[in-house]
């Protein structure tokens, strides 16, 4: 374990962010219905209760996922991680969850290309690297506390819903061959909350989350 006044190094923060995506993705599930809320045990992180889940096979996919964005966040290569909503008979993208990630080298890594972006995000290299663990998991509790909240403002699903996990990387990134291309999965005319962000020596990580309005999916 490390101290919660530790400086943050690049392995800490490849570690921190790994672990934030973990757990707002099993949030994600879990508020919103994706798996059966039996399937998830309580947990202490964050100085939060949070929920994560124990289906095996869930739990075998999510592993092998954060185990290449480790990779991919230590080189530099994470533009933005999606968490899409579909449903099941409809086959509509309903929620859209993305997390921008930037490194804190000056370089921009995210270039928010799609509507559902707002500008450019970068951030300026500098006098940083002085945050402690404590800190960015303060910054973090307050995200995790926003997607707990969201069922007061996302409409209901109402129909059985499956998610899928959208990696976006920079082009020189190494992909093994597992993983394959996939269409964004936009929503048009979707509404958007943008969350909190948090970061690191290393990272920044912003998040939203878009969604269709609940009237659009009237028949």
């Amino acid at each position: 374990m490390v101290a919660s006044d530790t400086v943050i190094t690049l392995k800490g923060s490849v570690e921190i962010v790994s672990e934030f995506f973990f757990t707002a993705i099993n949030s994600i599930l879990y508020q919103r219905g994706i798996y059966q809320p039996e399937t998830f045990k309580r947990e202490s992180k964050y100085g939060l209760t949070v929920l994560t889940t124990t289906d095996a096979g869930l739990l075998s996919y999510l592993s092998n996922v954060m185990s290449q964005m480790s990779t991919w966040l230590s080189s530099g290569d994470v533009q933005r991680l999606v968490v899409v909503v579909s449903g099941i008979d409809s086959g509509e993208t309903l929620e859209r969850w993305q997390f921008n990630v930037s490194v804190e080298d000056g370089k921009t890594v995210c270039t928010g290309t799609d509507e559902n972006v707002n500008g450019n995000v970068s951030v300026s290299g500098g006098e940083k690297g002085k945050k402690t663990v404590k800190e960015v998991h303060d910054e973090i509790q307050a995200i995790i506390r926003q997607i707990t909240a969201s069922v007061t403002f996302l409409p209901l699903l109402n129909e059985p819903c499956s998610f899928d996990l959208l990696i976006y990387t920079n082009k020189q990134a190494v992909v093994p061959q597992k993983w394959v291309d996939s269409d964004p999965r936009y929503i048009m005319n979707s509404q958007e909350v943008k969350l909190r962000s948090f970061t690191t020596s290393f990272h920044q990580v912003d998040s939203m989350v878009t969604y269709k309005e609940a009237d659009e999916w009237e028949l």
